[in-house]
């Protein structure tokens, strides 16, 4: 059992997965406790808001914002004890492997996967989870402390981590005391600043490690396009600093002249536009012509049915966004037959 401290500590032994055997006490909350905490949790509070007044209830607002930062503390705690339990699963996991002989190399298959499931993630994410409790657990104890005091969320765990990741293990532990280990200071720094606190103290220990990691980065450099809401998308562009202010700025001076000139679009909207319109090569980025493969049955094209069709790429959007987008084709003088147009037409 798992007990919790009114200083944020806990009784559980303080041992990494490398230390974890058949002893339960290695482990984080058991269930059971963690559900009477989840239902005492579930209600504890309402969602309807109290009856108007002339004055507010100032005791109320501070007790809400206080419920709101020990909730948000709970959370990061939360992540704490699933890393820890993460690494002793991982741990046990591979030496019940080792000893029914499976091979090196295939020690710990499969484990990324099932934290996934456990934490309702996909399988690539729970592996990287993993390796976040792992190095969390074996190497950056006191950011490990600070996500257990709720001091840092998970996020900046993982920024913590990530930002160490090129340097040796002595450096990067050296880095983990001096910005985690200060749990005043850690508690100020937003994302950015955490970053850069971090960049800065790896350059000042090992320049040559981060120069390297630059380097290396520019050649992981891509480009790629995912869903959004309302039949949107993402394209999202990873470049070296210098290409990606450049395009950046280009976009912004092109937004500010035409805004200057009288247009009415945002200027959010411009560069949207600029960007399309650079990259394609058209004049206008609704005259954009680019084979997209859409994917509709002949009753959703030529009745109106509702079916919605595929993007493939994308997925699934409404049958009207289809029917539209067909039609700009054939507003172009293209047709929409399968073998020439962007449309493809399946029974």
């Amino acid at each position: 059992m798992y007990e919790v401290t009114p200083e944020g500590g806990n009784h559980a032994d303080d041992r990494t997965s490398e230390g974890a055997d058949s002893d339960n006490s290695v482990l984080t909350p058991d269930a059971a406790l963690v559900k009477r905490w989840t239902g005492t949790l579930a209600g504890s509070a309402g969602s309807a808001v109290p009856e108007s007044r002339s004055t507010p209830d100032e005791h109320l607002l501070t007790s809400l914002i206080d419920q709101i930062r020990t909730l948000e503390e709970l959370k990061a705690a939360a992540s704490a004890a699933q890393a820890r339990a993460a690494a002793v699963f991982d741990a046990m996991t591979r030496r019940a492997q080792s000893a029914a002989g499976v091979r090196p190399e295939h020690l710990g298959k499969g484990v990324g996967a099932q934290i996934g499931f456990a934490r309702r993630e996909s399988p690539a994410r729970g592996t990287r989870l993993l390796g976040l409790a792992r190095i969390l657990t074996r190497e950056m104890p006191h950011t490990l402390h600070a996500l257990t005091l709720g001091v840092i969320s998970e996020w900046r765990a993982t920024l913590l981590v990530r930002e160490t990741a090129c340097l040796t293990l002595e450096d990067r532990q050296r880095i983990d005391e001096q910005v985690a280990g200060n749990l005043a200071g850690l508690e100020q720094l937003g994302d950015r600043q955490l970053v850069a606190r971090i960049k800065t103290l790896s350059y000042a220990l090992d320049p040559h490690a981060v120069v390297n990691r630059a380097a290396k980065a520019v050649s992981e450099r891509f480009v790629s396009c995912r869903p959004a809401p309302d039949t949107m998308t993402y394209v999202t562009a990873l470049l070296p600093v210098a290409q990606g202010v450049s395009v950046y700025a280009a976009l912004t001076r092109e937004a500010d002249r035409l805004r200057a000139a009288g247009d009415v679009r945002t200027k959010g909207q411009i560069m949207a536009d600029s960007l399309v319109e650079r990259t394609t090569g058209q004049a206008h980025a609704e005259d954009v012509r680019i084979e997209v493969q859409l994917v509709m049955t002949d009753r959703t094209l030529l009745a109106g049915a509702a079916e919605p069709a595929v993007l493939p790429g994308y997925g699934m959007i409404p049958a009207q966004t289809a029917r539209n987008m067909v039609r700009s084709d054939t507003r172009t003088g293209e047709s929409p037959d399968p073998a020439t147009s962007s449309a493809r037409h399946s029974e």
